[in-house]
């Protein structure tokens, strides 16, 4: 089917990004240096889309296999884990793994536009049998806070 419509003029392009959420705080696990000094922050646009700001978005070639194991690894790499009592990798943090898809018709002046979110939530803690205690608590806690903000997301979501 892609073919047919490549034939018609239709080229595709595929972005991806890949966030965490830890404590508050927004990261980009794609980022080119080790040590994350950028700030990010959720903007709504002009059109009414909303996006991140200062993220790296990088090119992909789905097809590439080596590349995306390449993107992949990178963010696993910056990703926030730590050993509990309960989970010896456990994550620290909430991931977001976007796919942003473009197809364009030059001839039929279209482009359209889409994206792909993946998440990674990290599960709730009981701080009692994680053993968390200074860092990890805290952590525990942001994470506990930010599970019940979904939960009440997802509540009003329902409602309307």
């Amino acid at each position: 089917y892609k073919e047919s419509l490549e034939k018609c003029g239709w080229k595709y392009y595929v972005k991806v990004s890949f966030l965490e959420i830890y404590n508050e705080s927004i990261r980009d696990l794609l980022r080119d240096q080790d040590i994350e000094e950028t700030k990010h922050e959720i903007k709504v646009n002009v059109d009414g889309s909303r996006s991140v700001t200062n993220l790296t978005v990088t090119a992909l070639d789905p097809t590439d296999e080596l590349a995306v194991r390449r993107v992949l690894r990178r963010a696993e790499s910056r990703r926030t884990v730590a050993c509990t009592d309960m989970n010896a990798t456990s994550s620290r943090s909430h991931a977001v793994f976007t796919l942003h898809f473009v197809a364009v018709n030059v001839e039929q002046r279209q482009t359209l536009r889409g994206a792909l979110n993946l998440v990674d939530l990290a599960g709730s803690e009981r701080l009692s049998r994680s053993g968390a205690d200074g860092i990890r608590a805290k952590e525990a806690a942001a994470i506990n806070k930010s599970l019940s903000s979904l939960s009440d997301v997802f509540v009003a979501i329902s409602q309307q």
